[in-house]
């Protein structure tokens, strides 16, 4: 099964664009999980927030980059949620999948028609019908 990165603009001016953004992002990682594909989904990474809190801990911005591109580095490609354009943290973990030759797709449909075309070229390759 692929894994795939899910990145997009988290941070906001506001806190209602950033409650937005991040709804944009969960959505997302929710059609790529309907398709069959396994999310990461940092937009999720609020939680830990939220438990930390409780038990007076601090995580750093540095540590949640750190966490996100560990699971960047080992995904199989990179979606991208509308309105990343602006985000420096997309622009870092695009420049990072291209360093490793991860695709990055803007659409759910070119993801899963890429790797439909893949799947089609790796049986052919390997002598395998369908």
């Amino acid at each position: 099964m692929k894994r795939i990165y899910v990145a997009g603009a988290y941070s906001a001016d506001n806190v209602i664009d950033a409650l937005s953004n991040i709804g944009k992002g969960i959505k997302l990682a929710y059609e790529v999980f309907k398709a069959g594909y396994y999310p990461f989904c940092p937009f999720l990474d609020y939680h830990y927030t939220l438990i930390a809190g409780q038990e007076d801990v601090r995580f750093t911005v540095d540590q949640y980059y750190a966490y996100s591109m560990s699971w960047l580095e080992v995904s199989d490609a990179v979606i991208l949620v509308p309105g990343w354009e602006n985000s420096k943290g997309t622009l870092a973990e695009i420049k990072r999948a291209n360093e490793l030759v991860i695709p990055v797709f803007s659409t759910l449909n070119a993801m899963v028609e890429h790797f439909e075309i893949y799947s089609i070229s790796a049986s052919i390759g390997s002598g395998v019908s369908e």
